[in-house]
């Protein structure tokens, strides 16, 4: 079950050295440690960076185009093991 949106609240700005930041109120916090910040036109959109889990990370790769060649797996010599 989604929570509705809250209202529209106004926030501060300040600045963090050499960064202009903003506070966010508890009810648009944000999960994660990171936020990907895109602009459309004079607005901010701020969205949580959401981590691609193993699925998507196989689904990301290529097959390999080259054969992959037979190993011939010969059985342990019991010299070979100490």
């Amino acid at each position: 079950m989604s929570t509705p949106n809250p209202a529209s609240r106004q926030a501060r700005l300040f600045r963090n050295n050499r960064n202009q930041a903003v506070r966010i109120p508890v009810e648009f916090e944000l999960p994660g440690e990171e936020v990907i910040i895109t602009r459309d036109g004079d607005k901010l959109i701020i969205e949580p960076l959401r981590k691609k889990g193993l699925l998507a990370l196989l689904a990301s790769w290529q097959p390999l185009d080259d054969d992959i060649p037979e190993i011939e797996d010969e059985p342990v010599r019991p010299e070979d093991v100490f």
